[in-house]
């Protein structure tokens, strides 16, 4: 099974399908969002849609009130085919220990999602994860995803290594490839057994093939779609990687395993 292990809602989502096709994907794990880059039609628009993005990897996504119209939209893409989309559902990092395991278990848990992201602390603030990893320790070790890249920090990617370890339990998992800081992330998850390189959006081609080289067990074939291309980003773990157990764990086995459908 081919799973892309990193998407966001598009709209609409038929040209999400459209994409997953062309590419071979049989499955795509399938975040929320706010910001949607695949309406824009010339640069005017595009700067709107980006200005939300810079808000949302800030860290300044807001209350549960402002991640409801994105939870609407995901949803709708997760009832409208269940058969291809895996729902993870992302909560607020600015709400006491209490409440985000209640948002955890009401909201997550509640509406049947197999993991929590894409988590967007702000640069600097990857500590606030700390109770979103406990609550998902206690419901089972749901799987969670955090922003890696740009604006997220070296000193961030060191933090969330520290919190993987503290809860060895919950699969953690850094997307883009730990952006401008991937080599020390390859180094960290190297030697932290509970978290996990998601590849979408490398900037460098030899970046994917050493990060597959250092942790074949824990690399994910993602496309960060609408901003990568599963296309391309399938293409690219093909070329650095030879048929064979490997390919067949980084394109979609290893996340099938995570999300209990292996």
């Amino acid at each position: 099974m081919i799973i892309d292990a990193h998407s966001h809602v598009h709209d609409p989502v038929g040209a999400h399908l459209a994409l997953l096709d062309e590419a071979g994907v049989d499955r795509a794990v399938l975040f929320a969002t706010r910001p949607h880059p695949e309406r824009a039609r010339d640069l005017v628009s595009l700067r709107r849609e980006m200005a939300v993005l810079d808000e949302a990897i800030g860290g300044r996504a807001g209350t549960v009130e402002a991640y409801q119209g994105a939870w609407r939209e995901l949803d709708a893409a997760l009832a409208a085919r269940p058969e291809r989309f895996i729902g993870f559902l992302s909560v607020p990092l600015d709400l006491e220990p209490g409440r985000i395991a209640a948002v955890v278990e009401r909201e997550v848990v509640g509406r049947g999602m197999r993991g929590i992201g894409e988590l967007t602390p702000p640069p600097g603030g990857a500590g606030l994860i700390e109770p979103v990893l406990r609550a998902a320790a206690d419901h089972g070790g749901l799987p969670v995803v955090v922003h890696g890249s740009a604006p997220a920090t070296a000193d961030d990617v060191r933090t969330l290594a520290a919190l993987a370890a503290r809860y060895p339990s919950v699969p953690l998992v850094v997307s883009q490839l730990g952006g401008l800081n991937w080599m020390e992330a390859v180094e960290l998850v190297r030697e932290t057994p509970s978290m996990y390189l998601e590849l979408s959006t490398a900037g460098i081609v030899f970046a994917v093939r050493l990060a597959i080289g250092e942790v074949p067990e824990r690399t994910l074939f993602g496309s960060d779609a609408p901003y990568g291309d599963p296309v391309l980003s399938r293409a690219l773990v093909e070329r650095v990687t030879g048929p064979g157990e490997v390919r067949d764990r980084v394109l979609g086995g290893t996340m099938a395993a995570l999300v209990g459908l292996g």
